[in-house]
């Protein structure tokens, strides 16, 4: 296989010369493994592959995770969960804000991988940015001040009975097949700061759509560290914007990264297959 290194942010590396449709030997699924880890999210171009072939290069890398409030379109494939967007829907953009998928959960998903089938012409490129290097960059009096704080996490903003999915209009059409839920009103914390599972690198796992307080302080003080945080992170420095080809795989680590979908494809369909790794 060959690498090819795809910004400056430290994040995206570009793996070509491999077939996704064939079983991954040991070595192979080393060498992908270590490229992912060190650069966060990993490209693999021109990979024309079934629900099937998706599955079990998905898990080379670890069992499924859970993905919840979401319902998979096809039964048969109950983990692979249908990204669509049709040229005519007037519903707000579905992942459009930064976010580390479903962080709200006890032990959230270590990789996301998404697969395109249908790209728009214009828009619909996926940002990340990396939360290991804004760290490392914080100055010493934030790294102290933030040192054993926890953040809460809750998806009751987004996916709670009285969330925002629970009271959009329904007639707009939504084609990505959402389920809300009480249980998303339940809260967990995280570090505000946490040690990579696999690397041992510090990174900021905060985020704008699940993170609704830190656990040490009042909610004024919550939003004024939260801000500060998020003003640092979303720095173009720290940022990668993928733009899409057909049938591209990208797998990334939401350890380490926060994402977020660019608009701009309005008139255009826009259809993507995701899995999530526990």
């Amino acid at each position: 296989m060959k690498i090819n290194k795809l910004s400056n942010s430290g994040l995206g590396i570009e793996i070509t010369d491999i077939n996704l449709k064939k079983p991954l030997t040991e070595k192979n699924v080393s060498t992908i493994r270590d490229l992912w880890l060190n650069y966060s999210v990993a490209v693999f171009p021109n990979q024309e592959l079934s629900h099937f072939e998706f599955e079990n290069f998905s898990l080379s890398f670890g069992d499924y995770g859970v993905d919840s409030y979401l319902v998979a379109a096809d039964s048969n494939h109950p983990h692979v969960i249908e990204v669509r967007r049709e040229a005519d829907e007037k519903t707000v953009l579905f992942g459009g804000t930064w976010h580390s998928d479903w962080s709200f959960q006890k032990n959230p998903p270590s990789a996301t991988l998404l697969h395109s089938k249908i790209i728009p012409p214009i828009g619909g490129d996926t940002l990340f940015c990396n939360n290991i290097r804004a760290y490392e960059d914080l100055s010493v009096d934030i790294k102290e001040n933030i040192s054993g704080l926890s953040a809460i996490h809750s998806a009751k903003e987004v996916y709670g009975d009285d969330g925002f999915y629970a009271n959009e209009d329904k007639n707009e059409g939504r084609s990505i097949r959402i389920k809300t839920s009480k249980s998303a009103n339940k809260k967990i914390s995280h570090p505000i700061v946490i040690n990579h599972s696999e690397t041992g690198k510090k990174a900021l796992f905060v985020n704008p759509v699940y993170s609704v307080g830190v656990d040490q302080l009042s909610a004024k003080e919550s939003n004024t560290i939260l801000k500060k945080l998020y003003d640092h992170i979303f720095q173009e420095k720290y940022i990668y914007r993928h733009k899409w080809q057909k049938n591209m795989l990208i797998m990334w680590d939401n350890r380490s990264v926060m994402h977020r979908v660019d608009g701009g494809f309005e008139g255009y369909q826009r259809l993507m297959h995701r899995i999530t790794i526990k």
